[in-house]
């Protein structure tokens, strides 16, 4: 029986670039002024559109840039924020109808995620809301939260559900503790492989509890 879901936020419950693109537009720009021909400007845009679905270390890592690049582009990143409120997907109040506790556990600049929450007014709807922040010192990541969870609420990894769109990460977090997880595929998402469900909606979620 399933008594608990964890979710993600970013384009789970809220499209990443739902405010604006222009949110992110003065990180793109340190880390061009920092480029200094490090990577062509086809690598840059790349990892500029991965950053609307991975963490900026992340893809700070994957596409290779230079410790200046990173550095001028984490500190933009730490000043971002959301200023304006949210809607999140159309299928939001699909969570109001579920049963047991809910989580939210999202990856990303503290103040920036933080932002996105408040913007949204979805807190409110969860047990518990964890930013695993990148920007902060012993950061413990989604695998530890998620572990944390299940033993401070009493909970086995065959209760609860993992729900995000990642596969790389909160998919594999859960994969790895034993917790069913769920691949949610928003517009723009790509269907991972690793998931023991796939959904559309939020509300197909009923059927699997």
């Amino acid at each position: 029986m399933i008594k608990a879901i964890i979710f993600d936020l970013d384009n789970c419950l809220s499209a990443a670039d739902e405010s604006s693109r222009q949110l992110l537009e003065p990180v793109f720009t340190a880390v061009r002024e920092s480029n200094h021909g490090t990577l062509s400007d086809g690598i840059l845009e790349r990892a500029f559109d991965d950053c609307w679905r991975d963490s900026f270390d992340v893809v700070a890592q994957r596409h290779g840039f230079s410790r200046a690049m990173l550095e001028a582009g984490w500190n933009a990143a730490a000043h971002a924020e959301v200023t304006t409120p949210l809607q999140g997907y159309p299928d939001l109040g699909a969570l109001r109808e579920l049963r047991g506790k809910l989580f939210l556990v999202t990856s990303g600049f503290r103040r920036l995620q933080e932002s996105k929450i408040s913007a949204l007014r979805i807190a409110e709807l969860f047990t518990e809301v964890h930013v695993d922040a990148i920007d902060e010192e012993n950061r413990r990541g989604k695998q530890r939260i998620f572990a944390d969870i299940l033993a401070s609420h009493g909970l086995s990894p065959d209760e609860v559900l993992v729900v995000g769109d990642n596969p790389n990460s909160e998919i594999e977090a859960g994969n790895r503790l034993g917790i069913t997880t769920v691949q949610i595929l928003r517009p723009g998402v790509t269907r991972g492989n690793n998931a023991a469900y796939y959904i559309d909606e939020l509300a197909e979620l009923a059927l699997l509890i």
